[in-house]
């Protein structure tokens, strides 16, 4: 089994022993293991285990403790070290960068599909207008009215899933966005133009209600588009990150640009005017300005 031993190597060692870690916490949490059960499983010291996975650690294993590891658990070494984002030990590396072009019908599976795989991890996004798991389907109708109608469908199959993934128990979700978004939502101009007020009215008063009931594992961060520029993006825990253009998904795999784009997020919420605990009662301010 060949290592990457290069992706270890410099300033990157501190990103792949965090993935390394956050790896190792979800074998663990798979099997129910303390340290020593699973340190005794793969046959490594305890106290060894214990400075890997220490937070700010950058140590790594060496390589046949990785592949003892690999072999026990049945996932691939590149996947340990955060190369991969499939788990299955026949798993290729995957390119830093892939291209996934998509229609909205299969756009709505591939994205369920990222989301579980990235189960307990924290996902990140900047919607392109409103985000997904908040919008009516009344107002899709308007937003998306040149789709076909299986498209449409696809685009609310995917508000479902989204909005029944942030429902669980261990969904932790970040999403930032500018609050002129929903400005012009509530005054009608940009794309919802011509959306009867009662549409609008019921679009922000679902944002109102959804953020409320979802808090704290869903989190509106709202920043000002004047100050900044945020292409729309999804970021997917360590695992990958995706890009959107339209029809197509730049996906990012590699952990130094993932979390470059993490950084980006950072810096989005450090920069945001309304936090989590304001965002419900702005919309409502919106809601009570409406025309």
């Amino acid at each position: 089994m060949k290592i990457q031993q290069t992706h270890v190597e410099g300033t990157d060692k501190r990103d792949v022993a965090e993935i390394f870690r956050d790896r190792m916490a979800l074998l663990l949490a798979r099997k129910g293991f303390n340290l020593s059960q699973f340190a005794v499983s793969v046959g490594i010291d305890r106290s060894a285990l214990s400075q890997f996975l220490a937070p700010g650690s950058t140590r790594l294993p060496r390589a046949e403790t990785l592949c003892a590891i690999a072999r026990t658990y049945g996932v691939s070494v590149d996947w340990l070290m955060g190369l991969i984002a499939n788990d299955e030990t026949d798993s290729e590396a995957v390119p830093m960068l892939e291209v996934e072009r998509m229609a909205e019908t299969s756009a709505s599976d591939k994205l369920a599909e990222w989301h579980l795989e990235a189960v307990g991890y924290k996902i990140r996004y900047v919607p392109s207008t409103l985000p997904d798991l908040l919008r009516t389907e009344g107002l899709s109708k308007f937003e998306f009215g040149d789709y076909s109608i299986r498209e449409r469908k696809a685009r609310d199959q995917q508000t479902h899933d989204q909005l029944v993934y942030s429902r669980r128990p261990e969904t932790d979700i970040e999403v930032c966005m500018p609050f002129q978004t929903i400005e012009q939502v509530a005054k009608g101009q940009g794309v919802w133009s011509q959306v009867p007020i009662d549409i609008r009215r019921d679009q922000l008063e679902n944002m109102r209600q959804l953020i409320e009931e979802l808090y704290p594992t869903f989190r509106l961060f709202l920043f000002d588009a004047r100050k900044v520029y945020a292409a729309a993006y999804t970021l997917f825990g360590p695992l990958r990150a995706a890009i959107y253009l339209g029809d197509l998904y730049l996906v990012v795999n590699s952990v130094e640009h993932i979390r470059a784009l993490t950084a980006h997020f950072d810096q989005l919420i450090r920069i945001a005017e309304i936090g989590p605990d304001r965002a419900n009662q702005t919309i409502s301010d919106y809601l009570d300005r409406l025309v």
